[in-house]
């Protein structure tokens, strides 16, 4: 049996059809789930991961998840990925960019992110790439260059984030405000006058949702 079938195979036996319901409801009915709350799954799929782990990086197993119909299986292949970060490179940003640009919505975009910071920790050199996202077409990558680095706290790089963050002022899309927004949010947590003296310095340029959101807990 195959890793992902193992995996598919745990979570369809603690599939819960109630649950299900709600989490689809949840994601505005965009996915079909089984009914795993994330503890659980995590818990399931922790003893395959420990034995997956010292391996090289098993895109096909990944691949797999993202394929499956069930949306907890797009949420392993995330897991998995942030299990190893530690031996992601920038040579994987290709295939993460694909993961990243389908089957696309916040949950699994937001868990990509620390990936992708993951990476820009180990390797700054992304940094280019991570630009050239902020200007793309697609809001996903925009919004994954904004956010990676949310939990890099004094590792974060000021300039990127500043560059990321101006690439996108004039968006009409919420994902984008918002992401602006709880990017300096959690930065502010670190460097808060920082942060206070951005938008100050941009506050004309920004969206109200994203002044909100970034000075939400500072005074």
């Amino acid at each position: 049996m195959s890793k992902v079938q193992q995996v598919l195979t745990l979570l369809q036996n603690a599939a819960n059809p109630d649950k299900a319901v709600e989490m689809a409801a949840y994601m505005k009915k965009r996915f079909d789930f089984l009914g795993i709350p994330t503890p659980l799954r995590r818990k399931l799929c922790k003893p395959l991961f420990k034995e997956m782990k010292p391996q090289a990086p098993d895109w096909d197993f990944v691949e797999a998840c993202w394929e499956s119909p069930y949306r907890e299986m797009q949420y392993v292949a995330t897991d998995y990925l942030n299990a190893l970060v530690e031996q992601l490179t920038p040579q994987d940003l290709s295939r993460i960019e694909l993961l990243i640009t389908r089957k696309s919505w916040w949950d699994t975009v937001d868990a990509l992110d620390k990936v992708i910071g993951g990476i820009f920790l180990s390797f700054p050199e992304i940094r280019p790439q991570l630009i050239h996202w902020s200007q793309h077409d697609n809001i996903w990558l925009r919004r994954v260059a904004i956010d990676c680095q949310l939990s890099l706290k004094q590792q974060t790089d000021k300039a990127l984030l500043s560059e990321v963050i101006q690439n996108n002022f004039g968006q009409s899309e919420f994902f984008i405000n918002k992401a602006i927004g709880w990017a300096l949010r959690e930065y502010g947590k670190t460097h808060p006058d920082w942060v206070k003296n951005f938008v100050q310095q941009h506050r004309e340029k920004m969206a109200p949702l994203s002044v909100r959101e970034a000075l939400k807990r500072l005074k």
